[in-house]
This record gives structure tokens, C-alpha cells and sequence, in this order.
């Protein structure tokens, strides 16, 4: 863990999909860094585009855990806000020739208007410079 990341682990911040997934299934470095930002005082969230495709990949034998995961976090609502922000992108980056998903630029604009930071492992799904990106 580089001291930067340390240092930082107070604070917002916002769970991509890939992570709480990652998280809930073990995966080693993923589960001590959100183990690490929790001890260090961070507040963990996530959103509705989080649910949608942690649910919908979810195994029936991973039900109870997944949902008393995601009752600890802080809920972020889509909301207009973050929604006209999320469009922007969209035609933002569409104009320059760059396809982004719905979810990933949902994702972003929930981040965005709340002031968190974006915890993912796919940081090239979220080029938006106004964006503050961590990286697992």
C-alpha cells in the first residue's frame, strides 16, 4: 500500500461494482483495502447501479452475506443531479470517439456530485476528469 492511499483512507467513497463483488468473494487485495479504509475512518458507499449488478450476479449461496454487505455501506441515490451529469458524459466522450456504459457513467455522476472518491479496479472506465479515481 503506497503511503498516498494511507494517508488518504479517510474520507467518501464510492464502491464500484467490480469491487464490492471482488470483496464479496474473497479476493485478497480488494478485501484489505476496504478493510484498511474502514479502520481508517472512511465512509463506504454504494448505489442503485451497484445493486443491479451485484443482484444480478449473485449466487444463491452468497444471498445473506451480500445483503449485510451492502446494509453496511452508505446509500447514494441516482438522482437528476447525477443523472444530467452522467448524460454529459456521455455526449462528452461519445463526440471524442469513446463509448462508455450507462452503468460506468451512472456510476461516475453519482461519485461526482457527492463529492466521493471512486474506489475501482478499472479506472479506464472512468476517464471524466472532474472524477477523483482510486484504484485497488
Amino acid at each position: 500500500m503506497s503511503p498516498d492511499k494511507s494517508m488518504r483512507s479517510r474520507g467518501a467513497f464510492l464502491l464500484d461494482s467490480t469491487v464490492i463483488i471482488d470483496y464479496l468473494r474473497g479476493r485478497a487485495q480488494t478485501v484489505e483495502r476496504v478493510k484498511m479504509l474502514h479502520a481508517g475512518g472512511a465512509s463506504l458507499g454504494c448505489c442503485p447501479i451497484n445493486l443491479i449488478e451485484v443482484f444480478a450476479g449473485m449466487r444463491d449461496e452468497e444471498a445473506a452475506r451480500t445483503i449485510e454487505f451492502l446494509d453496511s455501506l452508505e446509500f447514494y441515490e441516482l438522482n437528476k443531479e447525477a443523472a444530467k451529469t452522467a448524460g454529459g458524459s456521455l455526449t462528452q466522450f461519445r463526440v471524442e470517439g469513446i463509448t462508455l456504459s450507462l452503468s460506468d457513467v451512472s456510476i461516475a455522476g453519482i461519485a461526482i456530485v457527492n463529492d466521493l472518491v471512486l474506489l475501482t479496479d478499472n479506472a479506464k472506465h472512468y476517464p471524466q476528469a472532474e472524477l477523483r479515481v482510486e484504484t485497488i
